[in-house]
């Protein structure tokens, strides 16, 4: 299998095995009509398997919530074919509409119009609640 280097874009690597796909729609790359390689269960010296996903365009996407999924990865930004930034994002103090309350008496569950917004409370253990309710969001 041969992918082609990509000349101005995005690199998203070190995604753990499996979590390619995830991330692909999270992004909404579906939406894209650029060159995109999504690669599953490549073998990695560090993770043993990895995802990596290459968008051969640069995109205006908020790259800081993929701390949120997974504050391991890797993103690279690639202008002219060379590496111009890499870096691994990290977590965010707070996310809108990522992640949904579950708590059936929150404000969230009766009102729709209201962000599902939760706020970084433990970064150690990646612990995220509710601003309304407190709850303790699940992945």
């Amino acid at each position: 299998m041969q992918i082609n280097p990509i000349q101005n874009g995005i690199v998203i690597d070190h995604i753990q095995a499996g979590k390619g796909m995830e991330l692909y729609h999270f992004l909404h790359l579906d939406e894209l009509d650029c060159s995109l390689a999504i690669l599953r269960n490549v073998n990695s010296n560090k993770m043993g398997k990895k995802d990596m996903i290459k968008i051969d365009r640069v995109l205006d996407i908020d790259l800081g919530v993929l701390g949120y999924i997974d504050p391991d990865i890797t993103i690279s930004i690639i202008k002219d074919g060379k590496q111009i930034k890499k870096f691994h994002p990290e977590l965010p103090e707070q996310v809108t509409d990522v992640i949904t309350c579950k708590n059936p008496r929150c404000i969230t569950s009766v009102e729709q119009e209201i962000s599902h917004i939760f706020k970084l409370t433990d970064k150690t253990n990646r612990v995220y609640r509710c601003i309304y309710c407190e709850s303790e969001a699940k992945k």
